[in-house]
């Protein structure tokens, strides 16, 4: 029982290669893909809590396919209000008609959990327009300066 999560891991990034840490441009903080996240109580909390995180803005770098659900690993430039940068990363389940618009450099609003940084970040689809306009002028401003 003892490094199961980690012989997990293991045995994600040797069978996808391209979900390894390496491949998805993010550090050893970040816990891996889980191949079920449904059957993961981790994964399920870790969900529960980015639903309620705080917004962000992710530049949309790249997605990778899970399975034909079709579930997809989104990969984002996330800014944050404190000035934060990271790459992150969504476990999404989308439609066809979702996937089917994702296209590389389109900006979305996403949650993140600034205790944790452990790289997982969620679609904000609740997100009232106004504090994403309200957060994007923010985030460009301090661009500016």
């Amino acid at each position: 029982m003892f490094g199961w999560n980690k012989k997990l891991n293991d045995v994600m990034e040797q069978l996808r290669p391209d979900l390894s840490r390496d491949s998805l441009g993010v550090g050893p903080d970040f816990p891996g893909v889980a191949p079920n996240p449904l059957m993961s109580s981790e994964a399920r909390k870790r969900n529960a809590e980015l639903r309620t995180g705080v917004l962000a803005l992710g530049v949309l770098v790249d997605w990778r396919e899970v399975n034909s659900n079709p579930r997809v690993v989104l990969m984002f430039d996330v800014d944050t209000a404190d000035g934060l940068s990271f790459r992150g990363i969504a476990d999404e389940a989308l439609t066809i008609t979702e996937l089917t618009r994702l296209a590389p450099g389109q900006t979305l609003p996403v949650r993140y959990r600034p205790a944790v940084m452990d790289h997982y970040v969620a679609l904000a689809r609740d997100a009232d327009p106004a504090d994403v306009q309200r957060l994007s002028d923010e985030i460009a401003s301090r661009r500016r300066t």
